[in-house]
């Protein structure tokens, strides 16, 4: 046989498929000294090792034998996969509303890369019609592929690319927009847009999936589904991320653009309102709203698009005992702005004092955010916080701090006066400082409780 019908298999791995004759994409019988399986041989990674055979069994997950387990094998049949999904021009129908699908890559959009076992993007968005063909029962969908990248490559430049086609299209007359968006720093975007895409007539919606397509419980499929209807339906008209609400299939929650966290890391229903409620849930048949205030859906094209950001902004999360000189470095770097993570109420040590005040005079704007995720800054409560607002730091609410760099950034890109900067950083766009948080703004269920566990019961799927 041929070498290139072993995709990837060496060592021990590769002889024990030579010896039994079985090729990669073959469907195979296997008997082993733990039971019989039966499945569809997949290529290795490069990167794997020598001592297991990857089969895709008949609920479409992945296992892997132990070659050392193997006591027999069987070829039953052939067929070479293609996991690329044909692009189908979308149906378009006259009774239904027109959505705009920007595609920016992400597993909403990717396959599985055999050659590394990585997830990778390569479906354009027109082919997510292939995939999802629901959508055509909710709105007629014209795709943009703006960038193939995975969310930890999405950055500023993006950001206001993807502002300016926003306004491009609600310009032309679009009845909403959704972008599917790679998870990891899908909450860093939705902040961006919220910012720079205001007054929208129309809904934006980001939309992403934490398994990817190609897995019996992938998310994206649904997701799309929920993101299209809020897109074409909704009433309402922000910067909103869709995602699914419990980790079933039930419902998926709209979040405003400014309050969301991804806050696990595999779970479907990781996306959290933090310090506040989602603003609707929403199904396969419409939206419910959760909060009575929102901006509605207009007919108009009006929208004002600030497509600004200064890159001489940073993040510093503060840990005990933090050297001074990690401060001094960003200064020395040219950073304008530092959005300081701080813990408590908003603190850092006294040892960080010099560097504070050094910021103050060379005119770079410090701003304090949370490292509890929930609450307030409060500065004015201990002698600490007094300290450092005397030098010249600026709390900041209940901002969070991701939101908090993404609106610092934006600032700084529209003016150098730091009263200009400050006045627009506690100057509420869109919810990323509200006045308080609800009494359900802050729910943590902590496993073991009696009485968290009976609720828990109830409602788990």
């Amino acid at each position: 046989m041929a070498e290139d019908i072993f995709q990837g298999y060496k060592g021990t791995a590769l002889n024990t498929l030579r010896k039994f004759n079985v090729r990669v994409w073959g469907q195979a019988s296997i008997e082993t000294t733990r039971g019989s399986f039966r499945g569809t041989v997949l290529p290795r990674s490069e990167n794997d090792d020598d001592k297991h055979i990857v089969l895709k069994i008949d609920t479409g997950y992945n296992i892997g034998i132990n070659v050392t387990t193997i006591t027999g094998m069987k070829e039953t049949g052939y067929q070479k996969a293609n996991y690329k999904i044909p692009e189908k021009e979308f149906p378009y129908s006259s009774d239904k509303p027109n959505i705009k699908l920007f595609g920016t890559g992400g597993t909403i959009a990717s396959r599985l890369d055999y050659r590394t076992g990585a997830v990778i993007p390569a479906f354009s968005p027109g082919e997510l019609y292939g995939a999802v063909p629901e959508l055509a029962d909710v709105c007629n969908i014209n795709t943009e592929k703006l960038f193939a990248v995975f969310s930890e490559n999405m950055g500023p430049e993006q950001y206001k690319t993807l502002a300016r086609a926003i306004g491009k299209e609600i310009e032309n007359g679009v009845d909403g927009i959704v972008i599917g968006h790679g998870t990891d720093t899908l909450h860093h975007t939705a902040a961006a847009l919220s910012f720079m895409v205001q007054n929208s007539p129309v809904p934006v919606i980001l939309v992403g999936s934490q398994r990817s397509s190609d897995r019996p419980s992938s998310d994206a499929a649904l997701n799309l589904i929920h993101a299209s209807t809020a897109a074409g339906h909704g009433d309402i008209a922000e910067v909103l991320v869709c995602m699914f609400g419990p980790t079933s299939d039930e419902y998926g929650f709209l979040h405003r653009g400014t309050r969301v966290r991804k806050m696990h890391s595999s779970y479907r229903s990781t996306f959290r309102t933090i310090g506040d409620t989602p603003v609707a849930t929403v199904t396969r048949n419409g939206l419910t709203p959760l909060k009575k205030e929102y901006n509605h859906r207009r007919k108009d094209r009006n929208v004002k698009i600030l497509p600004y950001f200064s890159e001489k902004v940073t993040m510093m999360y503060y840990y005990p005992h933090m050297d001074v000189n990690m401060m001094h470095s960003l200064i020395d770097m040219g950073y304008k702005g530092i959005v300081i993570v701080g813990t408590g109420l908003g603190h850092v040590n006294r040892e960080l004092y010099p560097a504070l005040e050094r910021a103050r005079e060379e005119g770079v704007g410090v701003y304090m955010t949370l490292q509890t995720i929930w609450g307030y800054v409060h500065m004015f409560v201990y002698e600490t916080g007094r300290d450092m607002m005397a030098k010249g730091v600026i709390p900041l609410g209940n901002m969070l701090p991701e939101v908090a760099w993404v609106k610092l950034g934006w600032a700084m890109g529209q003016t150098d006066d730091p009263e200009e900067i400050k006045k627009i950083m506690l100057a509420p766009v869109n919810c990323e400082i509200t006045e308080r948080e609800p009494y359900n703004g802050y729910l943590v269920y902590q496993g073991g409780v009696p009485e968290v566990e009976d609720f828990v019961r109830k409602f788990r799927k």
